[in-house]
């Protein structure tokens, strides 16, 4: 298999600054991007993610966005500042907030002169399983679910979904191939599956058609991250 680009995305689950910047500086060449979620974010706010800029690696900041359309709209715009090239939203806010969600990063890609950030949509959490699902009043089949909330985020013009491992052929057939697919739940042969429950390899995931790979702790609680991360992007070609 041949890459033009890296699908890595390391989630950097800490809340440390000086942390974050020696991992980051540590997997410079093996990872693609970062993720920085809810975690980092609150503690650290905007001022925070600036502060690991100096890196110059793309930042996926992961925050999903679930409120009413002009509430989103808002949040979108007041990360202009910030240099991320990904941001997700949940799928469930519906049509409204998604097409405010996009209009939002058209806007923020005026005020700041640099390309949009693409806006994902969460599907269903990646946690979550079918019982899950019947608990909190969804009916649906788990994958139903996923395609239906696939189709109508196609339909609102974001540039992809977050999704499983597993419903990665389905979407991919469903939304073709300029549908960006970004797929946690990645999981090296031999880690642990933490509170993931639904999983594949980093290669098996690409080879269904994944267009990013969110892989946090498999690499950032290794013994030596650096050549961890550097296995699993070699595992790709």
């Amino acid at each position: 298999m041949t890459l033009d680009y890296n699908p890595i995305i390391c989630a950097l689950d800490t809340t440390d600054i000086d942390e974050a910047n020696e991992l980051i500086e540590q997997l410079r060449g093996s990872i693609g991007a970062i993720k920085l979620g809810l975690e980092f974010f609150t503690a650290n706010g905007a001022s925070g993610v600036r502060k690991l800029e100096q890196h110059q690696i793309p930042v996926f900041l992961d925050l999903k966005f679930h409120d009413i359309p002009n509430t989103v709209a808002k949040a979108i715009k007041a990360t202009a500042g910030i240099n991320t090239f990904m941001m997700t939203v949940h799928t469930s806010g519906g049509r409204a907030m998604m097409q405010a969600a996009i209009d939002a990063s058209m806007e923020v890609a005026y005020l700041t002169g640099k390309d949009r950030p693409l806006i994902i949509g969460v599907t269903v959490l990646t946690s979550l399983d079918q019982a899950d699902l019947n608990m909190i009043g969804v009916e649906n089949n788990l994958n139903d679910q996923v395609t239906r909330l696939a189709d109508l985020a196609q339909s609102c013009r974001l540039d992809g979904v977050v999704c499983s491992p597993y419903e990665i052929t389905a979407l991919r057939k469903q939304c073709g191939t300029d549908f960006s697919l970004v797929v946690p739940g990645i999981r090296p042969e031999g880690s642990a599956q933490d509170d993931q429950k639904r999983t594949l390899t980093p290669a098996e995931a690409l080879t269904k058609g994944a267009s990013h790979l969110v892989i946090g702790r498999p690499i950032t609680q290794a013994k030596d991250p650096k050549t961890t991360a550097k296995a699993i992007l070699e595992s790709l070609r």
